[in-house]
C-alpha cells in the first residue's frame, strides 16, 4: 500500500476515534463542520482524499489541532522536509504537519507558498492564535484590513478568528514555520 493511501486510512480512523471520544454522530459533526454525512463518513473509511479545506473544518468542529487528525504512530518522530505527510490545495499553498499535541492545544506545521500564490486558510476557531515565521522568501499576510510584509526569519503572531490571507508575490517559493495553539 502506498503511503498516500496509508494517510488516508489513518485520517479516516483517527477522524473516527475522536467524533466517537466526543460522543457524535457523523449527522451531528456535519452540523458542527459544514462538510456533508456522506463526504465524513466516505473520509472514515477512508475512501477519499480530504481536502485541506475538509481537514481545517473537521479540525476546528471538533476543537481540535489539525494535526491530531494526522496522529503520529511513534513516540519519537523525525519530520524531514520534503519526506512526511503533505497536505495541498489548488492554490499553490502545501503544508507538512509537524508537531501536535491534544492537550496542549498546539500545532506547528512547515509551509509552502508557491509564486504569486495566495491561500486564504478556512476561519479558525475562537480563542486561536497563529504564529507564522518566514524562513525563506517573503510573504505578504493581510490580517483584516491591515497587511504585513515578512521576509526570512521575520516573525508575526495574531488572533487568527479574523479573515486573514497569506500572498507570495515574488518568483520564488516562500517556506513558513506556523504555530496554531487553540483554546
Amino acid at each position: 500500500m502506498d503511503e498516500t493511501k496509508k494517510l488516508i486510512q489513518a485520517v479516516g480512523s483517527t477522524l473516527r476515534e475522536l467524533r466517537k471520544e466526543q460522543r457524535l454522530s457523523l449527522e451531528e459533526l456535519a452540523a458542527k463542520t459544514g462538510v456533508s454525512k456522506l463526504t465524513l463518513g466516505n473520509i472514515e473509511r477512508g475512501e477519499t482524499n480530504p481536502t485541506l479545506g475538509m481537514l481545517w473544518k473537521i479540525s476546528n468542529g471538533l476543537s481540535v489541532p489539525l494535526m491530531s487528525l494526522l496522529k503520529p504512530e511513534n513516540e519519537v518522530n523525525i519530520w524531514r522536509a520534503g519526506e512526511g505527510p503533505q497536505i495541498t490545495d489548488e492554490h499553490g499553498w502545501r503544508i507538512e504537519p509537524l508537531y501536535s499535541s491534544s492537550k496542549d492545544m498546539i500545532g506547528m506545521y512547515r509551509a509552502y507558498l508557491m509564486p504569486h500564490c495566495t491561500y486564504e486558510p478556512e476561519a479558525h476557531h475562537s480563542g486561536t492564535t497563529e504564529i507564522a515565521t518566514v524562513m525563506a522568501g517573503e510573504v505578504h499576510l493581510t490580517i483584516g484590513e491591515a497587511t504585513y510584509a515578512l521576509k526570512a526569519f521575520d516573525s508575526i503572531q495574531f488572533t487568527a478568528t479574523y479573515k486573514h490571507v497569506y500572498a507570495n508575490h515574488s518568483d520564488t517559493q516562500a517556506i513558513m514555520h506556523l504555530t496554531i495553539t487553540y483554546k
